[in-house]
């Protein structure tokens, strides 16, 4: 076994015994989850195609850890070429035992937050190869007053202004552009979840308007790069300089790096006009003619009811009747989908859904001091979420009173927010036709038909059925194509996403005079909708 190979099976086994001290709640709040080696050989041997071959290396790793990427430098690069190498960890648990395992080698480990450095001043200060997996800490893991700091200090790296829903990712990308030498070629990888979502596009103007993007590899989310992290990751590649107007960026999918599975290139005009760059290299996203309908002209969308506390507020009807929970605070509510054998869902005489586990959600707007006066047990019930912490969670902590939710009433159509395609049916998405009287959870999206379609429902039994129908037709790549895709293969629809779905054959089964109701504004609406409607404010 030669040097590097026993550097490298030292470093494994320090990064076992390093990860077994920590819980992966703990290394997920953190984001702390290491390259697999050969993934980090197939990134440093990627990076010598893009390089010259003659030039002298200078590197950095800004989210060290172990030394996945420097072990696969010196295992990639002949050691007279590597002029230095620098690391920096925030967390001493892995950087110290790092600094111990390489301190015979030329690295200058720092243990420093990167994004606390002050930034370099000159290009001898600067590198030109920076490969980097940085920790994926999601916004709201970040307080208000770094998010103020690393916002700041990435614009005076990189003149770009990112988003307050940025993760801990696109800060290490934007500042470490001041750390990259003009004519530096940095390789990032990092969750590929920036290529769709709405902070996201910081990001993407950055890679179009402020370097040469080379390339994006994005793995197969059925194939996931950390055993320990359920997240899809990409590879992205640039060159510090601007790029020239003929430019065209390189899109891989599937197998790897360097044996992808699909490529095509495309045009910087074209990836400015493209909202979701995961339909890359599959398709190009065409343009739409402004007047088609789609399904936010025809539904308000909302997503189901979020609780914050499902085991205390999604009760049995055998629970709340052991709790002594008076019946006007207590509303049918939809299990899971997984429960749903049918996509409809049928009800008994009094509204009450044909389903099984039966639900109540408990929900109350009176005061406590009212509760206390009227309803002895139900205020006995709430203390005891008191004592349970359950009204200092997050959503408790932002309701009044605490134990109040969302009102969604019923929805007449209802499809599921996240699903894999791999499922028992092949369908990550399914539409259900709601005749109960349920509301539904936060796994659900809920489309409440707008006042001109509502009146039009209310006595055409066969239009809600021929909709229903419609919408479990909904070609498949297109509520993908809408929606976003993790690790594992799991697809996501937000209301938005949904909303934003072509809804042409839903709109044929209309009169005309209706679909032309849909896309003009009527402000006094809202007098003449359903009693759900009103409630939610349409």
């Amino acid at each position: 076994m030669d040097t590097v190979a026993r550097y490298e099976a030292a470093r494994l086994a320090l990064q076992a015994a390093l990860d077994g001290q920590r819980s992966l709640v703990e290394r997920n709040r953190l984001g702390q989850f290491a390259t697999p080696t050969a993934l980090a050989r197939e990134i440093l041997l990627y990076s010598s195609t893009l390089l010259n071959q003659s030039s002298p290396l200078r590197f950095l790793d800004p989210a060290f850890g172990t030394g996945s990427f420097y072990s696969a430098l010196l295992h990639t690069f002949s050691s007279d070429r590597i002029v230095s190498a620098r690391g920096y960890e925030i967390d001493p648990h892995y950087g110290e035992a790092a600094r111990q395992l390489w301190q015979h080698t030329p690295l200058q480990l720092n243990l420093d937050d990167f994004t606390s450095l002050p930034l370099p001043k000159t290009d001898q200060e600067r590198v030109n190869l920076l490969i980097c997996n940085p920790p994926y800490v999601r916004h709201h893991h970040i307080s208000l007053e770094d998010k103020r700091r690393l916002q700041e200090t990435a614009y005076h790296a990189s003149g770009t202004t990112l988003g307050g829903l940025s993760g801990l990712y696109c800060y290490f990308l934007c500042i470490a552009h001041a750390w990259l030498a003009e004519g530096g070629i940095a390789g990032w990888l990092i969750p590929s979840e920036f290529l769709d979502v709405n902070y996201g596009r910081f990001v993407k103007e950055h890679l179009l308007t402020r370097v040469t993007l080379l390339h994006i590899h994005r793995f197969d989310p059925d194939d996931v790069q950390f055993d320990d992290a359920l997240v899809s990751s990409a590879v992205v590649w640039f060159r510090k300089s601007l790029p020239s107007a003929d430019h065209t960026v390189r899109f891989t999918f599937g197998g790897t790096l360097l044996q992808p599975k699909l490529e095509q290139h495309s045009t910087l005009d074209t990836l400015s006009s493209t909202t979701k760059w995961t339909r890359l290299p599959f398709e190009t996203q065409k343009a739409q003619p402004d007047g088609i309908f789609r399904l936010k002209d025809l539904f308000v969308i909302k997503r189901g009811i979020a609780t914050g506390a499902n085991k205390y507020f999604v009760l049995s009807a055998e629970e709340a009747a052991r709790q002594q929970l008076p019946p006007e605070f207590l509303t049918p509510i939809l299990p899971s989908p997984r429960y749903l054998t049918s996509e409809e869902i049928l009800a008994g005489s009094d509204g009450t859904p044909l389903v099984e586990p039966r639900l109540l959600l408990l929900h109350c707007t009176l005061p406590q001091a009212v509760v206390a006066e009227r309803y002895p047990t139900l205020l006995r019930y709430f203390q005891s979420g008191v004592a349970a912490g359950i009204s200092d969670r997050y959503l408790a902590r932002h309701r009044t009173p605490w134990y109040a939710q969302e009102h969604r009433p019923p929805a007449p159509f209802l499809c599921t927010y996240m699903g894999r395609q791999r499922a028992t049916n092949g369908v990550p998405f399914r539409f259900f036709l709601n005749h109960s009287c349920a509301t539904a959870p936060n796994v659900y999206l809920l489309l409440y038909p707008k006042p001109p379609l509502d009146h039009l429902l209310r006595d055409a039994e066969q239009l809600q059925y021929d909709i229903w129908r419609l919408l479990s037709a909904m070609p498949l790549q297109i509520l993908i194509g809408e929606g976003r895709i993790y690790g594992g293969g799991l697809h996501k629809l937000e209301p938005a996403e949904l909303g934003n779905v072509p809804a042409e054959p839903l709109i044929a089964l209309l009169p005309p005079s209706v679909a032309k109701t849909l896309r003009r504004p009527e402000p006094a609406a809202a007098q003449h909708a359903h009693p759900a409607q009103l409630a939610l404010g349409f």
